[in-house]
Formats: C-alpha cells, structure tokens, sequence
C-alpha cells in the first residue's frame, strides 16, 4: 500500500511542479487562440461559444473524447467533478449532480431521475437506470450542473447531460476506422472494433452511418462456498461448485447509428436518425470483502441483456427571421436480467429464526411436503417506451431583446415484471398459476409530462444582460397491476405464504372488497398480462383503473450577466427546478408529491494571457424542499416518501492552461457540502419532529454518495517526429470518500465508499492518416470504490462493493480516409 501511495504522489507532485514550472512561460510564449478554444455549445438551445454562456458547463469535445478513450458513462463521469452516480453493473446507473442524492433511487417503480441525459434534442433519461449510449464519433458531451427546470424541465432537476452526434456533412466524403486490443490484471483480453463513413448524396443530402463492437474483459471470479440454511439440526446445506467460474463478470456491446440531413432549401433541413444498441454481461461486478479481493461467491447464474432503439425527428427552418425547430423521438427499451438471490435468503432465515427460518416461515415445502432448498433467483424485464416532441422557436440572436419558446410533450411507460423464484416450492405456496413463484410483480408504469416554455434576455447595457424564464408543467403518472404472494384457496395456515397483507389476498374482488376481506368473492381479471389478479389498482364504477397522481405548477430562472470585456464574464442565477411525483407499488403507502430544488448560483468565465488560460468557476447554494426518499421498507419492498428539507453548498471551477507550444494541462474540481435540514424518520412524519429510536438520520447528516471532493486533471504534451507528431499523456482522477445511505444505521453497516486516485499514461504517434497508441489506465491498480450495497435491504449481512476495472494495458490503432 505504501509503494502505491507513493506512486501516486510522486506523480501528483510532477504534475504539480510542471504546471506551477509553466506558469511564468506564459509572458513569454504564448499561443493565439486556436479552433479548440472555440467551444460552441448548445446548452440554451442556441449555438454560442461555451465562454458566452452564463451556466456551470462542461464541455468534452470530439477531439477530448478521442484523446481520453471515452467510450461509455463511466469514462465521461470521472472527467465531470459535479457528477456522482450509483451502480452495480453496466446498464444499471443513477446519475447525481451537485450533491442532490438521497440514495436508493432506481428502481422500476421508484422516483424519477433528477439529472436529465440527453441525446442531441431528444431526452432519454429513463426509470431503472440511465442509458449507457456507446461514445463514438460524438461531437461534444455537455454537462450542465444545476436545475434547468425552464429549457429542460422535469427530471433536469440537479442538472444535464447532453450527447451531441457529429452530423451528417454534405461537404465531402469522410471516413474512419478504429480499433483496440487490451489485457485487465487478474483478468482477460477484451478490444473493441468502430467505425464511421459520411456520404455525400448530393449537393443537398448527406448520410452519416457509425457501428461498433466492444468486448469488455471479465476480472471478478465466482469462487466456491457454501450456505447452510435452517431448521439446525436437519438444515440444508447448498454449494455453488457448478457455476464456480474465474472472469466472469465479461460484457460486450454492439450497435450502430445513422443520420440522415437533408437540405430543404436555404431555411430548412430535416434530420432523421436512428440509434440501436445492445448490452449484454454476465456475472456481477461488484466484490464481497469477506470472500476476497476480486472475488464473490454465487449460487444461480447472473446475467443481463439490455436492447434500446431510437428513431428522432429533427426539423429546422426560418419563418422570417425567427428560427423553428421541432424535435420528436421515440424510444423503445427492453431489459432482462436474471440474478441470484442467495444472500437475501441467507439473511432472511435468520431474521425468521424463530419459525424455523426462512423456509418455516415462509412454508418453502414441495408438493410433498418436504422442505426444499430456500435460495431464490429473480427473473426481471422491464419494457420501457418513450415518446417526446418539442416545438420551439427563437428570436434573432444578435438583437437587444430575444427570445426563445416552445411546447414539449412526453409519454413514458415501462411494463415491469420480477418473478422470484424458488424451484420445487409446491404449487399452493407459489402464485397463483405459476408453480415455483414465490413473489410476482407484474405492473405497468405510465408518467406523462406537459410544458409551456420560455426564456427572454435583454441587453441592459451592451455588456448587461437580464435573463428571466419560466416553465409552466403539468405531470399525470400512473401505476396498475399486481405485487406480491400467492394464496392457498384453502385458506389457514398458508394464506399467503407468511404473508396475507399482499399479493392475491389482497387482490379486488367483483364487489368492490379485497380477497382478505371478502374470502367467497369472485376475482375480477387481471388488469396486466400475466398476473393473477389486480391488488394494486383503484375501483371505479364497477372497473379497475390505475392509481394516479397529479398536479401542475411553475418553475422559474432569474439570471444577470455583467461582461466588463471580451475575456471576462460574471453571472449571478436565481433558478429553479423540480422532479414529479409518482405512485408507490405498495397500496397501502400513499402516493408522494413532486420535490423541488432552488439554485443561487455566482459564476465567473475567464480566458486570459491571450488565449492560454481558461479559468471558470461558480459558487452555489441550493435548497432541496421535502426531497423525494426511497428505501427498502419491510420485506425489502421500496417506498418512496417526501423527506425533509436539504442544503447544498459547493464550489466547481475548471480550468485549461497552454503554457507552452504542445503542452496542455487541464483540471477541474467540485467541493460539495450537502445536509440535511430536519430529522429524517424511519416511519412516515410530515413534521420530522420523530425523536430517539424513531430517528433513521438527525438534522445536519450529510447526503449521500457524493464525495465532498472530486477532482481530475489531464497533461499531454504533443511535439512533432518526423513527418508526425508524438504525444505523452496522463489522466488523474481523484475523489474522497462519501456514505453509501443516508440512514445512519444502514450506512455504518454498509460502509464508506472509500475516497481513491486512480492515473492513466498513453503515449502515441499520429502520422498522416494513422494513429498509434500504448496506453495503461488504472496504472497503480487501485480498487476505487464506486458504490456500496446490499441485496438485502434492511440486512446489510453481506455487503457488495463495485469497484474500477484492474489495471488495463492495451494497444489502439486507427485510420481515416
């Protein structure tokens, strides 16, 4: 452990000395500013230079993306201090801004997301986890940290990321081809295969195609254990030997992308586009510190397939001298996954150790009436849908008075089903008509968002400008279908299988009245394909109909810019933003509103020594009002209440300095200081006045999984050899640590998610139309944590730790034409 830290240290004092070396070069030697200083964004729904615009933003441009090896979430996220996010494998992500993170988001039927993602003009933040879209011939990735309630609305709570595709270019025809071979320490080889073509059709058209290919290495082994199970003596003792296995947590992903512009005339072009993905990976990707480093024991297989497809709509034009543009998608997911389930039953036999365990409690007998092996595994899918349209227009950039506004539409729903199952459980113990279901959630999922738009600037004076927008919204979120056990028609001693508060007991009857209440009553039929019955539902007239909350209301931006030259900008926001409510799937807990966050913000742009230094930093503080909180209630079953109140102070600051011909040096860095402002209960009080056991966190606890330091800085220094240009760099990516759960309890049984430096070195040769590359990430091999979690909600027995992928040497090599 000394030898890596002093690595790291080492390292960090080069880096530190050669920038601080640099510094007075600049009076010196000097570059003019060059096509990469000129980042243009479009963060405010128009084109302007990222030093113009008066947001917290980052910007990685296409060359950034390429010289960095981003090709997914992870790779991007480390390079955007104000970005936290929780996983447990690919696919599966929640993204946090700036602190706002109450944790346990995620689930299927949980809380919508508070960070937007988008892809170029279409939103594709989804429930259950954020879309790891493969980065490749991408023009920019824009982060914009803070609400963006006004442009962005709902679910742009804490901010967003936007994914900029290259466009089709009717200039000329263009070409590129791209590959990498790479070897994981304690792992196996993986590489990846992409590439891109832009075809001119005409004067007027042009089609952009880009496809990839990426094998991801496993580094987790699956190593052999045992479970012992109760009544002891006579209990049942299970091994894992058969799906004993090294590596096996590989996953690979493939796709493609086209674009199609057309050129209307002069004012108008159409883009159609269309996106495909797909993800699959076996294994889990998280270790368990009590089997070892790198190491998990399992005892079913683990494996997720995750398939999504895009066609969007983009048309832009002129009416006079206005710009219009209407954007419209469609989105269509489908996610299955299989994962062991042993630890929850581990932990559940001996929570019920007193009714014999797990399977005493639970009646886990055959049809026989034997007891039967209690471990489960589940069997989930999600199909999620997604459709959005916007219509906007804006007023002429240049004039003193300006404008933008639209409308936006969004339906999104996801059809849920999560069977967990017990093989050989007799078929009165499993759902009704489906024999060795223990547990069966099978719902729909409808949330629909309206929005009325706008945003007005006025220059005050030629170097201040008042900005003030608003967003009327109006949500409709909807939740039907059937949760829970299954119910021996003879009724005592099963009724449920442990439980008679869910599942078919609870299911309506043609009256009017639940099954428990009404034991002769006729079931009315199953409102979702493949369930038994419906117990999570309203009766109407006679009809089931899905549970719904709504609401509307308004949210707002006030900003003022003072720009006393070309080369400085000052800015100070008043903004605001908000996340909808939703229904929980647990029918006796009641729906729970929308949460708002509100933003005071101060920032600075600065680009200074003609051109070599780029500093932007923002101070802020934002208020988080009854911030929506998701937890793992009794029997590990998620529920969503509006908690207290939260404060967040931070800072944020960037920084690009080119000190010298070829040598670039960049950072940027995040302090975060996120609170709560009342006691968090463990039982549902609007008053938070709950006191002692009652308490699951006091006022002043901090949030969690956002470290209160995350930084990263990138050196490459680039010098010509020959007839091409050699190049050396470094990447360090630091963070501290922060608590996996807000509840204080939970927390100390989970763990800190330990703070981590990781360093990355490349160095390469560009020649002509070729590149050539030997890189090394995760240099010193360190295990970077970057979530902690347990499959048993309110156990906490065996803890799971996700971690970086091993030190990874590789090669890349590529080509245009």
């Amino acid at each position: 452990m000394s030898v890596r830290f002093s690595c790291r240290a080492l390292l960090l004092a080069s880096l530190s000395s050669s920038v601080l070396a640099s510094l007075p070069l600049m009076a010196q030697e000097t570059p003019s500013r060059g096509d990469d200083d000129e980042i243009v964004v479009t963060a405010q729904k128009r084109e302007e230079n990222l030093q113009n615009v008066p947001i917290s933003i980052q910007a990685l441009g296409t060359r950034k993306l390429d010289q960095l090896n981003v090709t997914n979430f992870e790779d991007f996220s480390k390079l955007l201090p104000s970005v936290s996010f929780q996983s447990s494998q690919p696919g599966v992500t929640t993204v946090y801004m700036r602190g706002v993170a109450s944790g346990g988001d995620g689930n299927h039927s949980g809380s919508l997301p508070s960070v937007g993602v988008y892809l170029d003009e279409q939103p594709v933040t989804t429930i259950g986890g954020t879309l790891d879209i493969h980065v490749y011939d991408i023009a920019r990735i824009e982060s914009l940290a803070g609400p963006q309630g006004t442009l962005y609305g709902a679910s742009s709570q804490a901010g967003t990321i936007r994914i900029i595709t290259n466009k089709p270019s009717t200039a000329g025809f263009e070409g590129r081809v791209d590959g990498e071979i790479n070897s994981v320490k304690s792992g196996d080889i993986g590489g990846r295969l992409e590439g891109m073509v832009n075809l001119p059709i005409s004067e007027m058209a042009a089609l952009r195609v880009v496809g990839w290919y990426q094998h991801n290495a496993g580094y987790i082994d699956n190593v052999a254990g045992t479970r012992s199970f109760l009544p002891t003596p006579g209990g049942i003792t299970v091994d894992n030997d058969e799906f004993v296995k090294k590596n096996f947590n590989d996953s690979e992903v493939y796709g493609g992308r086209a674009a199609l512009k057309v050129d209307l005339d002069d004012n108008w072009t159409v883009t159609p586009t269309v996106l495909y993905q797909k993800q699959t990976s076996h294994g889990t990707f998280a270790q368990d510190p009590r089997v070892g480093d790198l190491q998990v024991q399992r005892f079913y297989p683990d494996n997720r397939s995750d398939r999504f497809i895009q066609a969007a709509l983009t048309i832009e034009g002129k009416l006079g001298n206005f710009d219009v543009t209407y954007a419209g998608a469609y989105l269509d997911r489908k996610a299955y996954q299989i994962n062991d389930y042993t630890d929850y039953a581990e932990a559940y036999d001996k929570l019920y150790e007193t009714s014999g365990g797990l399977a005493g409690y639970f009646y886990l007998e055959d049809n026989a009436g034997n007891d039967i092996d209690p471990r489960q595994f589940i069997i989930g899918t999600d199909h999620f849908r997604k459709m959005s349209q916007e219509f906007r227009v804006a007023s002429p950039q240049d004039e003193r008075f300006r404008v933008v506004a639209g409308l936006f539409y969004q339906r999104q729903s996801n059809a849920i089903h999560q069977d967990y199952m017990v093989p050989g459980l007799a078929d009165l113990m499993s759902v009704n008509g489906r024999p060795g279901t223990l547990w069966l959630t099978e719902q729909k999922r409808v949330d629909k968002d309206y929005a009325a738009f706008g945003e007005a600037s006025f220059d005050i004076l030629p170097n201040l400008t008042l900005t003030g927008g608003g967003r009327y919204f109006k949500y409709d979120n909807s939740l039907i279908g059937f949760f829970g056990f299954g119910r021996n028609p003879a009724g005592p001693p099963f009724n449920g299988a442990g439980s008679s508060r869910t599942g078919v007991a609870g299911c309506y009857t043609t009256t009017g009245a639940i099954l428990r209440d009404n034991p002769g009553g006729t079931l009315l039929p199953a409102a979702v394909d493949g369930s038994p019955c419906t117990n999570l539902a309203d009766f109407v007239d006679g009809k089931l109909v899905p549970k719904r909350t709504k609401d509307d209301g308004f949210t707002h931006k006030l900003n003022l810019t003072w720009k006393p030259t070309e080369d400085l900008m000052t800015y100070a926001t008043w903004s605001r933003g908000f996340r909808p409510g939703g229904i929980n799937r647990r029918a006796s807990v009641g729906s729970y509103a929308a949460d708002f966050l509100t933003n005071y913000e101060l920032g600075i742009k600065s680009t200074l020594a003609d051109g070599a230094v780029r500093l932007n930093a923002a101070i802020y503080q934002q208020d988080w009002k009854k911030f929506q909180f998701s937890f793992l209630g009794e029997n590990s079953f998620t529920e969503i209440h509006n908690g207290p109140n939260a404060r967040i102070r931070g800072i944020e600051a960037d920084i690009n300095v080119r000190p010298t011909e070829g040598l670039t040096i960049t950072a940027a860095a995040s302090y975060t200081d996120a609170k709560t402002r009342n006691n968090l209960c463990k039982i549902d009080d609007p008053t938070f006045s709950c006191t002692g056991p009652d308490v699951a966190a006091p006022a002043g606890t901090r949030l969690p999984i956002t470290p209160k330091f995350n930084a990263n800085a990138t050196l490459r220094y680039a010098f010509p050899v020959g007839s091409g240009e050699m190049h050396f760099q470094s990447v360090i990516a630091h963070r501290s640590s922060a608590t996996a759960d807000i509840r204080v309890e939970q927390a100390t049984d989970l763990g800190r998610i330990s703070g981590s430096t990781t360093v990355d070195f490349a160095v390469g040769y560009d020649f002509g139309k070729y590149s050539l590359e030997m890189f090394l990430e995760n240099a010193f091999d360190e295990r970077a944590e970057l979530a902690r979690f347990s499959n048993c909600g309110q156990c906490n027995t065996r803890v799971q730790i996700l971690v970086n992928r091993p030190q990874t040497i590789g090669l890349r090599a590529g080509t245009k034409f």
